[in-house]
């Protein structure tokens, strides 16, 4: 099964930037996509439908144009899950499931801490996440949790780690709590397989980053470990230019 996810900065940006005719190219058989910045009601669902995608699911933030995750499948899921149950965590749509027969896969749109109130909720969700994801491996021990994670593992993963080691997405207690998330049972598939510098997700609109591939990875498909010799191809695909991130796709056996 092949697995995409891409922080869209918005569905119907993208739909306008091609993002369709891309979906049809990649053809990977389920989507998650981050920040849509869009209820359903407010998007024509059957060109999702139309480019093979059936099965789609939307989890909105209370506040209209912000955030917000979804799925799109081309196999019906036995279950969608909305949320995590916890509204301090929930009400800005941030959390999608779907499971299937033998692995769940879930959308997440972590936080971003851009001020000081921010970077509070940011770390207040990240250890209730971790919680929730505690007790849900318990029912659902495999496990793929795809999207933007808004930090930098490690040194490699961004292009200037000197100059942002201040920076949210790049703080030390934001990278421990990433390490401390991974070590809890988790691979990053990307880095399971790729061990080469210079590979990022994001972009910033200003100074010709993206041209000159200054950027972050920060998007990642965490594959559970009972999952690890299931994992067959994992890569990034910056070509895609829908967003100032780009797509991730991992490939499950």
């Amino acid at each position: 099964m092949r697995i995409a996810s891409y922080n869209v900065n918005g569905i119907r940006a993208a739909l306008n930037k091609g993002f369709i005719s891309w979906l049809q190219v990649a053809d990977p058989d389920v989507i998650c996509i981050q920040e849509t910045k869009a209820h359903k009601e407010q998007l024509d669902l059957e060109l999702f439908e139309k480019a093979g995608y059936p099965y789609h699911y939307w989890f909105s933030a209370q506040k209209k144009g912000y955030s917000g995750v979804a799925i799109l499948s081309k196999i019906e899921p036995n279950k969608v899950a909305y949320g995590t149950g916890m509204e301090s965590m929930d009400f800005e749509g941030r959390n999608l499931r779907v499971d299937f027969d033998d692995f769940s896969v879930m959308s997440l749109y972590l936080p971003s801490g851009t001020n000081d109130d921010r970077l509070d909720f940011k770390l207040t969700y990240m250890d209730q996440f971790q919680e929730y994801v505690n007790s849900l491996k318990q029912e659902i021990p495999n496990l793929i949790i795809s999207g933007d994670y808004n930090i930098c593992h490690t040194e490699i993963d961004i292009h200037n780690p000197v100059q942002n080691k201040n920076t949210s997405g790049f703080l030390p207690v934001e990278r421990e709590w990433l390490g401390s998330f991974i070590d809890s049972g988790f691979i990053d598939s990307f880095r399971f397989l790729n061990k080469e510098p210079h590979n990022y997700t994001w972009w910033s609109y200003r100074a010709n980053a993206r041209n000159n591939n200054k950027g972050w990875r920060i998007d990642y498909h965490m594959v559970s470990e009972p999952l690890k010799d299931r994992i067959k191809r994992a890569y990034i695909l910056p070509e895609a230019k829908h967003s100032d991130h780009c797509p991730i796709v991992v490939e499950i056996e």
